[in-house]
């Protein structure tokens, strides 16, 4: 088993930054995949961007390509945006996978384990 624990969340104005954390706590053994979702009021739960534990690659969605970056320290993983809009607005999930390196894994079934989601809201 493994838990997840996100934080980090607010409300905060178009054109700001801000730092998310997901801590995990205990089977994270091994190599493995963390990634961080959001959903929307009224809308799917979308893919963000993932990393690799063991050799740290990331890879991310069209949308926050260049505007979010995520960094992993031991177990605990970030999300740092900037350049926030309107548009990401939304509850932001963190998963944990044990899928492969090689496997870039973007889908909602692709992760085991998942947070409880932390908000962050944008203001225009």
């Amino acid at each position: 088993q493994v838990q997840l624990a996100e934080s980090g969340g607010g409300l905060v104005q178009a054109g700001d930054s801000l730092r998310l954390s997901c801590t995990a706590s205990g089977n994270v053994f091994g190599d493995y995949k963390m990634g961080w979702f959001r959903q929307a009021p009224g809308k799917e739960r979308e893919f963000v961007g993932g990393i690799s534990r063991r050799l740290g690659t990331t890879y991310y969605a069209d949308s926050v390509e260049g505007r979010f970056t995520i960094a992993r320290d031991n177990t605990k993983m970030y999300l740092q945006m900037t350049d926030l809009r309107p548009e990401d607005t939304a509850v932001y999930f963190c998963a944990h996978t044990m899928r492969p390196d090689w496997y870039a894994a973007r889908g909602r079934g692709d992760y085991e384990y998942w947070g409880q989601g932390t908000q962050v809201t944008v203001s225009s």
